[in-house]
């Protein structure tokens, strides 16, 4: 009894941290809030040895404010691109489902409206509007049924059924799927990313590239500053000196990092591939047959870079599957 009583009153901090923070609740949550707070702090020790350790920048900044308030500038906003990111929606198919149908019942009621009759001074006046141009008008191609509007994007002759996501129940646009982590169907699905607790897709990419840039400007320059700050100090206390190459070892780790994965997505931006694509080409049923160096949805370099860098306010934006004349054209 007495290990259940203090069981119990172990819980009850719990309980009441709970019901004020309800997020903590979820173990997936906690984890990522915890992934959150561990990268910030990292930022914090790295930034902050270097201004307790070396007196020379603190002589620099008096002497050259403008240095350190760039570096400090890059530091903000990179911690800010990591929870915009984070907090950004990587675009689900149920949402561009919920926006077609949202758009189909706007249509219906434009429609209606268009066909009752208007007063006039002579009696009443019918007005009605053809449904086709109606729909150009209004809506453009979004007022169609979800089904019909996936179909579209695949060529003539797909089966359905292979289209029906088996946990959503929805049928998938091209080059969505499924995230287990996140329980549901991600548009232009690139990958699941464990530090920034999201899935990265058409809605984010954009951020997550702008993220990841900055944080390898910022690993970079980091880096410079333990540099001269070693080369200026390394006859001093043998423990700044332990401290300073042990943060920079690693730092130099994230780095490389860093820089390859900036390389790496740089490359799928500039040929219109994601992570999932590149990696499991084999195993998706639409890439099978596509030889290794064709990219069936890229449109140039200079015509993939500015949809990737202007047109993501679109998150439903889909694209088609190239038919099997456009793939041989590309070989």
């Amino acid at each position: 009894m007495t290990i259940v009583n203090m069981c119990r009153s172990s819980c009850r901090p719990l309980d009441r941290c709970y019901r004020f923070l309800p997020c903590l609740s979820d173990p997936a949550r906690r984890s990522a809030l915890g992934l959150k707070v561990a990268l910030v702090m990292l930022h914090l020790i790295y930034v902050g040895v270097l201004f307790l350790f070396d007196g020379g920048l603190i002589e620099k900044t008096k002497r050259e404010p403008w240095y350190t308030a760039i570096y400090l500038t890059l530091f903000v906003a990179t911690l800010v691109q990591y929870f915009v990111t984070s907090a950004s929606s990587p675009g689900f198919v149920l949402d561009a489902m919920r926006a077609v149908n949202e758009s189909n019942s706007i249509f219906r009621k434009a429609l209606v409206a268009s066909k009752q009759p208007a007063s006039s001074k002579n009696g009443s006046v019918v007005v009605t509007v053809e449904g086709s141009q109606m729909a150009r008008s209004l809506l453009g191609s979004n007022a169609t049924s979800w089904t019909k509007l996936v179909m579209d994007l695949y060529p003539p002759g797909t089966s359905v059924r292979s289209l029906t996501c088996s946990y959503c129940n929805v049928e998938q646009p091209p080059r969505s799927k499924h995230c287990h982590d996140c329980d549901k169907c991600v548009l232009q699905f690139d990958h699941h990313c464990v530090w920034l607790g999201t899935c990265i897709g058409l809605g984010n990419h954009c951020k997550f590239w702008w993220y990841i840039c900055e944080e390898t400007s910022l690993c970079l320059w980091t880096g410079i500053m333990y540099i001269t700050y070693l080369k200026a100090n390394i006859s001093s206390a043998w423990w700044k000196d332990a401290i300073v190459i042990l943060l920079l070892v690693t730092l130099s780790i994230s780095m490389i990092f860093l820089l390859l994965l900036l390389l790496f997505h740089s490359y799928l931006v500039l040929t219109n591939q994601t992570t999932y694509e590149l990696v499991r080409r084999r195993r998706i049923p639409y890439l099978r047959g596509v030889p290794e160096r064709v990219y069936p949805f890229s449109k140039g370099a200079c015509r993939n870079l500015y949809e990737f860098c202007c047109l993501q306010s679109s998150k439903y934006r889909m694209e088609q599957l190239p038919t099997a004349q456009e793939l041989q054209s590309c070989l």
